[in-house]
């Protein structure tokens, strides 16, 4: 047995915050979530993101990036994303392409409807219904956001190279002089930019293909190289950092990869590196897998995307959970942002057109 001594901890050095238990009653959801961050488990952890939220939205000088993973758009949390745009809760998405064209479905007034991941799913092919686990969409509804996203490139006239930011802005533009209010239509008014790295991996891809084959002498190049360049850039002109990330996947490996680039694009030693100084991660993924998705923040501080001196708090939960409770909590619990980043610069390249 092991003898205690004068070197051992005292247990007081690990019992300094006692747990307190919920008491119901009639409360907002923001204080509900305060209590929560007295409690243990998830519960704690989605009580705690939206404390670090609310530090990063009450700093100075801080630049906010949202990492917006999978097909999330389909399940009724595109108006949210937008209300964080609107709001200037964030100002920075970084988006799969999905979550920035499906919205658009919805926007255009098709809309989707509740269904059931127990069906016969081959019978939904033959009724051209396509599903998102528990979620219906019309086939022919789908391919019209293609055929919009198409008419817009048709439309755009550019002869050289842009990057998504640049393209999404465009089309933001584009679409609220037809009155369609999606994500990326509150991102050009707010002048937010929104980053798809992977963007042919959506309706985008699609579209593309469909604007070639009507008219095939039309060219659009989306430079990737670019969106990463201008990102980078973002996050060297503020001193700190903050990041959100619901999900994982390609928007966050593209939003960590920014802090180990900056110094780099700025001439310096490719060692040095500037961590983010808030992270808050929202995931139903595990670390034992080896996949981004479900990547720590501890695993993130080895590269040096993530410090252990910053606030970082990760949330193992379903989005759809967590997600409308975080922002409705934000919403009663921060009324304006003082310090908002001016970003407009990023759009200098295709202000002209």
């Amino acid at each position: 047995m092991k003898m205690c001594d004068s070197s051992d901890p005292s247990p007081l050095s690990y019992l300094r915050q006692r747990l307190r238990a919920i008491d119901i009653g009639s409360k907002s959801v923001s204080q509900l979530l305060n209590e929560m961050a007295d409690t243990g488990f998830q519960g704690r952890r989605l009580g705690e993101i939206v404390d670090v939220w609310s530090d990063m939205l009450s700093g100075r000088d801080v630049v906010i990036m949202l990492g917006y993973a999978g097909s999330m758009s389909t399940t009724g949390q595109w108006k949210i994303i937008k209300w964080l745009i609107e709001r200037r809760f964030i100002d920075v998405l970084v988006s799969t392409g999905a979550n920035v064209s499906e919205d658009i479905l919805d926007a255009m007034g098709y809309g989707y409807w509740k269904g059931s991941p127990n069906v016969n799913d081959w019978e939904l092919r033959k009724m051209r219904i396509l599903r998102f686990y528990d979620v219906f969409a019309l086939e022919r509804d789908y391919i019209e956001i293609e055929k919009k996203i198409a008419q817009f490139m048709m439309d755009l006239e550019i002869d050289r190279p842009i990057s998504s930011a640049e393209f999404l802005h465009l089309f933001g533009r584009w679409l609220d002089g037809r009155k369609i209010d999606g994500i990326v239509t509150s991102a050009w008014r707010a002048k937010v930019p929104v980053f798809v790295p992977a963007i042919v991996d959506s309706g985008y891809g699609m579209a593309y293909l469909y604007m070639r084959y009507h008219r095939p002498e039309r060219k659009l190049l989306i430079d990737q190289f670019k969106d990463f360049e201008q990102l980078v850039r973002i996050k060297s002109r503020f001193s700190k950092s903050g990041v959100i990330y619901l999900g994982g996947g390609v928007p966050k490996d593209f939003i960590q990869l920014s802090a180990v680039a900056v110094d780099t694009l700025e001439g310096g030693d490719l060692t040095t590196v500037r961590p983010h100084n808030y992270a808050i991660q929202i995931t139903t993924d595990s670390p034992h897998w080896g996949g981004l998705s479900g990547a720590s923040f501890e695993e993130a501080e080895s590269w040096g995307k993530e410090s252990p001196e910053g606030r970082n708090v990760q949330c193992s939960c379903d989005i759809t959970i967590a997600l409308p409770l975080v922002v409705h909590a934000l919403a009663e619990r921060v009324k304006t942002r003082e310090s908002v980043p001016d970003l407009s610069w990023v759009f200098k390249d295709v202000a002209e057109l």
